[in-house]
């Protein structure tokens, strides 16, 4: 017996977080009894668990994946237009359903992409709370002054507020050009393009390397592979999981 927002949180349907406010919210009947109380038990493999009248299913085994997204890719499970999706790639993996990244990577954006069917860690990877990191090597067009490397480490301001600080080294430099390695704790909307334009400069590659712990490594571009058992914890461990 679990408690409820644990078991829809393991199908994969919506953080804990979110499934307690669906019991709050009455939208929950195990049995045919509507269910309000957060302290609530049942049993995914006997009783008959509905989310707004649909039934879910016991939670599948755990699936945590890395995935190199290659730019060009959308990062969602249908695209209107009919982009290069995500779902495309674990379709032709033969993945399980349920498997859904966990935060995104704009669509200019490659790099490491983790995706699985645990809505509580999926939650806690993209929640502001527990400020995963996450690493990116930038190359810019031009080079920037040491004065405009610094506003990048002190935070920017953008429309939307002020950028946290953040950590920013040279990888290497080019004749006209330079690599970057930023690593940000944020999450906001393109926010490393809009921070290096904030400083007079353009973003031509952008290419996220590591998502907390886990690192995108020797991965090709639109390859998935499962993580290790050790690699799954230290990603549980980053999050309190």
């Amino acid at each position: 017996m679990e408690r409820l927002q644990r078991i829809i949180a393991h199908a994969g349907l919506a953080s804990r977080r979110q499934a307690e406010e669906w019991i709050l919210e009455g939208r929950i009947t195990v049995n045919g009894h509507r269910i309000r109380e957060l302290g609530t038990r049942a049993d995914a493999a006997k009783d008959n668990i509905r989310v707004d009248g649909r039934t879910i299913r016991p939670a599948a085994s755990r699936v945590c994946l890395a995935f190199h997204k290659p730019a060009g890719v959308i990062t969602t499970m249908r695209d209107t237009e009919g982009r290069p999706s995500v779902a495309d790639y674990l379709r032709a993996g033969g993945h399980p359903p349920g498997v859904v990244p966990a935060g995104r990577l704009d669509y200019g954006t490659s790099g490491l992409l983790l995706l699985t069917n645990d809505g509580d860690l999926a939650h806690r990877l993209t929640h502001p709370r527990y400020g995963v990191p996450k690493t990116y090597e930038v190359k810019l067009s031009g080079m920037p002054t040491e004065a405009q490397l610094d506003r990048l480490r002190r935070g920017v301001r953008l429309e939307d507020g002020a950028t946290a600080p953040s950590d920013v080294r040279v990888l290497r430099r080019l004749k006209q050009k330079v690599w970057l390695r930023m690593e940000l704790r944020e999450g906001r909307n393109r926010e490393i393009r809009r921070m290096v334009e904030a400083v007079g400069h353009t973003v031509e590659r952008l290419v996220r390397s590591h998502f907390g712990p886990i690192a995108l490594g020797q991965l090709e571009r639109g390859e998935i592979r499962p993580l290790t058992e050790a690699e799954e914890k230290r990603l549980r461990r980053a999050v309190s999981l």
